[in-house]
């Protein structure tokens, strides 16, 4: 297979890694994928995280991406030791000695060659802002690849991709559609032990719960979701609700929920500009995601069992 379409071995998850004990406990939970080298979004979440008493923050692979200035990787990679930083594929391959993947996207058949290409091309240019920080590459590939936390006394599954590879697809909008999914995903909660199942390695929202178990894929925390504002998007577990929710679902005594990541905008794209211009791949691939929102809407991420919250008037109003 091709650079950005195959998955290499070791990105298979043991089917055992998901039953070990808890190794984080927190009274409020939050699942950060897709931070994409966002400072201005890791500015905002910062802030909502240390504004809330007994708030942890994980962050589920992806944090870089569009940080090819060595300074600006090296600042969210020190802010990011605040935290628990898990490993996506971007730092999976970043990190890798030997076998070049690519990006290590695992693309799917339907995404055209072009993208597949660009990312490609993307992850070249930040491999060498990585070979320019000494140690760095270590860094990265020792993070682990999954977490299991604790939330008033349930058990929270922490992954980049799904629950069988670091970049697997199975946990996407349309693949969790499938009465087949749901049906392999609810003996797997049920063998596992596991109340929730957090992921973001698709880069779109999908959320899906039946009341007893929920999977729910925050899509970017670093770029815009949906067509109605240009925010990012992060996970909350908690037993209370949050008054910022953009859509939640009860899932045995706890509250899950999406909460929008209202960053700098402006100084967002003037930072993004600068490191990738104009026909850059980058700029190619998501500018217009990152200037217009996509075309999606928060309704259709709400598969199953999620209900909208009134955050997201606030926001239309806003956009």
């Amino acid at each position: 297979m091709s650079k950005g379409r195959s998955c290499p071995t070791d990105y298979r998850l043991p089917a055992e890694i998901f039953s070990a004990p808890a190794s984080l406990a927190s009274e409020v939970l939050y699942v950060i994928g897709g931070l994409y080298g966002n400072r201005q979004a890791l500015d905002a979440i910062e802030r909502r995280v240390a504004g809330e008493p007994g708030a942890t923050a994980v962050f589920n692979g992806d944090a870089h991406w569009f940080d090819r200035d060595p300074a600006v990787f090296s600042d969210i990679e020190q802010r990011l030791q605040r935290h628990y930083p898990l490993r996506g594929n971007v730092e999976t391959e970043l990190a890798r000695a030997g076998d070049d993947f690519g990006c290590g996207c695992a693309y799917p058949e339907q995404t055209d060659a072009a993208t597949v290409e660009r990312s490609n091309r993307i992850h070249q240019q930040l491999q060498q802002a990585v070979d320019g920080l000494p140690g760095m590459a270590e860094q990265l590939g020792n993070r682990p690849t999954t977490l299991i936390a604790n939330v008033a006394g349930e058990r929270i599954a922490i992954t980049h991709g799904d629950e069988q590879s670091l970049a697997g697809w199975q946990c996407d909008h349309a693949r969790l559609q499938s009465a087949e999914r749901q049906q392999q995903l609810d003996h797997w909660f049920t063998e596992r032990r596991i109340r929730v199942l957090t992921c973001s390695h698709t880069c779109s929202p999908a959320a899906l719960s039946n009341g007893e178990w929920a999977v729910i894929n925050n899509g970017a925390a670093g770029m815009p979701n949906f067509n109605n504002g240009r925010y990012g998007l992060i996970t909350r577990i908690a037993r209370t609700a949050s008054a910022a929710a953009l859509y939640r679902a009860q899932v045995g005594p706890l509250v899950v929920e999406a909460l929008p990541v209202t960053y700098d905008q402006r100084a967002f794209a003037a930072e993004f500009k600068r490191q990738w211009p104009d026909n850059s791949s980058a700029a190619l691939s998501y500018w217009q995601r990152i200037n217009q929102g996509t075309d999606m809407t928060p309704e259709q991420a709400c598969i199953k069992g999620f209900t909208l919250a009134n955050t997201l008037c606030a926001l239309e109003m806003l956009s």
